[in-house]
């Protein structure tokens, strides 16, 4: 029997997926526990609609979040530290302070946890930082950081 899953069942398939199982175990198991639904023509149609819908969806989502990314390209983010003796900084830059600085100077919203610092910056100077916005979208966010 043909099955539309519409939640990942192990070692049968994924979410959305057109499976081929036997009818004892789709009766008592997957439907019963509306794991899956039959695969007919209306159900079939139904998810080549949402499948269409979402794939839309996605396409937007890329289009806004590559629109976002030549946004913060060309802006310039400006972190003051406090120095000490040497020139040398107190404390460090976080992606945290990062996006609060984005924030404040530019009114733009940065997910702290979609700016990938490899380390923590310690030092004066201008930074290339990468803002993973999207899974295909990464921009690159310059961070000039100043003695107060």
């Amino acid at each position: 029997m043909k099955v539309i899953l519409l939640q990942d069942v192990k070692s049968v398939g994924k979410s959305g997926d057109v499976v081929e199982v036997s009818d004892g175990y789709a009766k008592n198991f997957i439907f019963k526990k509306k794991l899956g639904i039959p695969a007919d023509s209306k159900n079939l149609n139904d998810l080549k609609l949402k499948k269409a819908n979402d794939e839309k969806v996605a396409a937007e989502n890329l289009a806004a979040a590559q629109e976002f990314g030549r946004q913060i390209e060309t802006k310039t983010v400006v972190v003051k530290l406090k120095a000490g003796e040497g020139g040398k900084t107190f404390g460090s830059v976080s992606s945290k302070e990062i996006a609060q600085e984005a924030k404040s100077q530019f009114d733009i919203d940065i997910d702290k946890k979609k700016i990938s610092l490899p380390e923590a910056i310690k030092s004066f100077g201008t930074f290339d930082v990468p803002v993973k916005l999207h899974p295909q979208v990464t921009v690159n966010l310059k961070v000039k950081v100043e003695e107060c």
